[in-house]
């Protein structure tokens, strides 16, 4: 099947229809990125309500076994995640209670520093924190992904250090192989697929500069990316925002806490962007990236693993499946930097 590690549309009934007709088995939703507590509980209501009223197409899953049984049924698990950790509010306990009501991906940190750790764009990544150590713990007992797309190098290696379980990287591509701030070095994606981890390669243009102009170029893309981490440690996060509106851009970069213009992942570093490809309008032409993908070389099972497989095999490993208290699991490990 295929699954999409991220997408931050504000879904429509249409684009159901059309994740669907793709064959899309499951997609990671985001339900907020600066939201407090009461509006992520909100959010998660409207998600859930959303879900209830087109029940003949999704379904809310919680476990992989969950994205199984809905793509059997023809419909497409929504996987409830958040880019940040803001609706914790430096509240241990939020873990589990929004664990409890379905939550099941959770970014660490989005566009600025925050409790948990530094993100992408800092000047100075502190590294996991105190706060951040007893978070990822908590997030492995619960089953919760721990996710580190918008994160910063240290603080990223540091979480991928002291996770028991196996972390993500849902949409973002290598630094390596195309200069962002919002990619990731060798060095990360080593350590990720060492301990079990996948990384979503991204669509988003933005963050493939001179890669995304054609499917072979994005194809190639992705094998430089297999390079550096094993086919079993790739998939995709697409990052598409499907009828996104300047206002929605704006809360995406922005929230609350800046006045100023932001420009996220639009930073200008490296090869010039080339805007929106023609070929890729959103997770409607996933079928695209399958047959850019076997037409670069890789083999069925590899293709498989791709465009679905790691991450299902991922959230088997991790998605809603609780470690018993006790077991040792996601215990600190601050010889790794974190503070």
């Amino acid at each position: 099947m295929y699954i999409d590690g991220l997408n931050c549309s504000r879904m429509t009934r249409d684009q159901l229809v059309t994740l669907r007709r793709a064959r899309i088995g499951a997609v990671t939703t985001t339900c907020g990125f600066w939201e407090d507590a009461t509006e992520s509980l909100d959010a998660i209501a409207s998600w859930r309500y959303f879900a209830e009223d087109n029940a003949d197409l999704v379904g809310i899953a919680r476990t992989a076994g969950d994205v199984r049984q809905l793509a059997a049924e023809g419909r497409t698990a929504l996987i409830l995640g958040f880019q940040n950790s803001s609706m914790l509010q430096g509240r241990l306990s939020y873990v589990d209670f929004f664990a409890e009501i379905g939550v099941r991906v959770v970014q660490l940190t989005y566009n600025i520093q925050n409790d948990i750790g530094g993100s992408c764009y800092e000047p100075v990544d502190s590294g996991l924190t105190r706060f951040g150590h007893e978070v990822v713990e908590r997030m492995n007992r619960v089953g919760m992904v721990v996710d580190l797309s918008h994160v910063g190098d240290r603080t990223t290696l540091d979480a991928i250090h002291a996770s028991g379980r196996p972390v993500a990287i849902t949409h973002a591509n290598c630094s390596d192989i195309t200069e962002h701030p919002r990619n990731k070095p060798r060095e990360v994606l080593e350590a990720l697929a060492e301990r079990g981890g996948v990384i979503g390669v991204t669509t988003y243009h933005n963050l493939t500069r001179g890669f995304i102009d054609t499917p072979e170029a994005w194809s190639e893309m992705v094998a430089r990316t297999v390079d550096i981490a094993g086919a079993a440690h790739v998939g995709i996060g697409t990052d598409a925002n499907v009828g996104g509106t300047d206002e929605y851009r704006a809360w995406m970069r922005s929230g609350r806490w800046s006045r100023r213009p932001q420009e996220g992942a639009g930073l200008a570093t490296g090869a010039a962007s080339s805007g929106p490809p023609s070929w890729f309008r959103g997770p409607g032409d996933f079928p695209v990236l399958e047959e850019a993908l076997r037409a670069r070389g890789f083999s069925a099972d590899e293709v498989t693993g791709l465009m679905g497989g790691n991450w299902l095999r991922f959230y088997d490993e991790v998605l809603g499946v609780p470690e018993p208290a006790g077991s040792g699991v996601g215990e600190p490990a601050l010889a790794s930097g974190g503070q």
